[in-house]
Order: C-alpha cells, then sequence, then structure tokens
C-alpha cells in the first residue's frame, strides 16, 4: 500500500536549517518528504565530506525520511558566456555527485532565463546543456525534476525557462532521457495568464509528472504565500491531480518550516472536504 495523501505532502527545507535537523525535524512531525538547496551555509556543498554525507544518509534511512536536493534557481542553466558556461555545468554535476553520497531521490532543476532579445539563443543553450546534464545524470543513476518557472510581466527584460505548458513540453521532446522528469510548480501555474492549474495539467503529459510543488498565490503575480490567503482552491487541485492516479510526493514551499506545517494541515483539510481519503 501506498502512502497516504498526508504522509505525500512535504516540506521545502531549502537552506532555512541544516539538513541534520531537518531530518530530525521532519521525523518528529511524522513528514515523509523534505527537500535542502547545498549552494550555501548550514548546507553548502563544500561542507559534505565523507563524513556529513554518510551521517545525513544514515539519519534520513533510520528515520524513513524521502530526501531530495533542489539547484537555485538564480544559477542560469541558459548560460553560454566563455568560462561562466562551463560553472554551470561543474555546478550541476556536483549537485548530482551530492546526491547518491546523501541518498537523495530526486534533484529539482530548472531551465534558466533569458534576456528578450536572446531567447533563442539562451534557450538553445538550456536545452543542449539539460540534454549533456540528463546523460550525467543517468549514468549515476539520479533523477532530474524539471520545473515550470514563474510567468514574468510582459514588459519584463528577463523572463524564466520554461514558463507554459508548450514550453514545458518542448523540453521534455528535445530531451528524451530517463533521467529527467517534471517537477510542476501548481501555484506558477494559478497565476499563468489565460491557463491555470487545471488547464496546464491538461496540457501537459501528466506521466512525466514526480513531484507537484505548492503555495498560495494571489492570481496575479509571483508570491509564495500561506494556504488560504491566496485564490488557490486547493480541494480542486488535490481532486484534478489525485483523479488522474498520482501516487507522487507534494512540496510545500512557503513562508517557514512550521509555516509549511501549518499549511499542510489547512491543505489535508481542503483535500478533505472535496471528499478525498487523506489519511
Amino acid at each position: 500500500m501506498g502512502l497516504s495523501l498526508k504522509n505525500r505532502i512535504g516540506i521545502d527545507i531549502g537552506r532555512r536549517i541544516a539538513v541534520e535537523q531537518a531530518i530530525e525535524w521532519a521525523a518528529k512531525h511524522d513528514i515523509r518528504f523534505i527537500d535542502v538547496q547545498t549552494d550555501i551555509a548550514p548546507n553548502a556543498l563544500e561542507s559534505f565530506d565523507d563524513a556529513r554525507c554518510n551521517a545525513v544518509r544514515d539519519a534520513k534511512e533510520k528515520a524513513g525520511i524521502h530526501l531530495g536536493l533542489h539547484t537555485l534557481s538564480g544559477v542560469n542553466v541558459a548560460e553560454f558566456s566563455p568560462f561562466c558556461r562551463d560553472a554551470v555545468d561543474n555546478y550541476l554535476k556536483a549537485y548530482i555527485d551530492l546526491a547518491p553520497k546523501v541518498g537523495a531521490a530526486w534533484i529539482v532543476v530548472h531551465g534558466g532565463y533569458h534576456f528578450t532579445a536572446c531567447r533563442k539563443l539562451r534557450m538553445q543553450a538550456s536545452l543542449d546543456r539539460l540534454s549533456r546534464i540528463a546523460d550525467y545524470a543517468e549514468k549515476k543513476g539520479v533523477l532530474l525534476l524539471l520545473e515550470n518557472l514563474n510567468w514574468e510581466p510582459v514588459l519584463a527584460e528577463v523572463n524564466y525557462m520554461p514558463v507554459t505548458p508548450a514550453e514545458c513540453m518542448h523540453y521534455f521532446r528535445e530531451i528524451n532521457s530517463p533521467a529527467l522528469r517534471w517537477s510542476f510548480t501548481a501555484n506558477h501555474a494559478h497565476f499563468l495568464p489565460g491557463v491555470g492549474i487545471e488547464n496546464f495539467i491538461d496540457a501537459m503529459d501528466f506521466s512525466l509528472c514526480h513531484e507537484v510543488r505548492l503555495a498560495d498565490n494571489n492570481g496575479s503575480y509571483e508570491i509564495h504565500q500561506q494556504p488560504g490567503e491566496g485564490t488557490m482552491d486547493f480541494g480542486a487541485m488535490f481532486a484534478k491531480i489525485e483523479g488522474m492516479g498520482y501516487q507522487g510526493h507534494y512540496m510545500n514551499g512557503f513562508g517557514t518550516i512550521d509555516d509549511m506545517l501549518a499549511g499542510r494541515t489547512y491543505m489535508i483539510e481542503r483535500a478533505r472536504d472535496a471528499g478525498l481519503t487523506v489519511d
């Protein structure tokens, strides 16, 4: 029997606390899924020597925690400038090398961003890099999850990739690798003009989805709000996704870890209101 919906809603620790502390906290609160960012302290990548990696892996396994890593969206995966392009490759490879050492089951990655006049060049650089990195991940036995990022206002000079369902599917058609799957950020889809969560899902091959990321949103711009503060209908969202046979995990990403714990309770109540079995 698989985990209940309640136990499949995890917490994005990010860099809020050390991963060792996060595992202890998650076990205390019956959280089964967490992810962490390993760019800077308290989880700086350079700090993961063999001793720390072994300790994290052992603690995670003892507590029954599923661990993921989450790369920083500020690192431009669409970089093509000399020296910088090699650094981005090395950055992603370092995350992939770390994953099996700490027992991480997935890594969230991004497509990068473009400056309006160079969208075509940067998207190709992004596709080429993720193709190389997916090959590397496949050889290492690591799963990458490509996140759909947030829409920026029409006049914004800088825009993320991929944002729309069409862009997401373009990435998956161009990068045909079993090591690259999808992390669906529902709150990004919620405020995408003319789309919304249900239409976004319907436009995708949902079998690609291995994670659903959650926060509330006001329906107008990028903001990660506490569930109940924005305009997302969490009951309808869970009904839609669970109704498609999804059995993967969800990941809360907003506020403090205590905010996310409280938000999980709110989400479970909305899912129950929608007629779903949550326990």
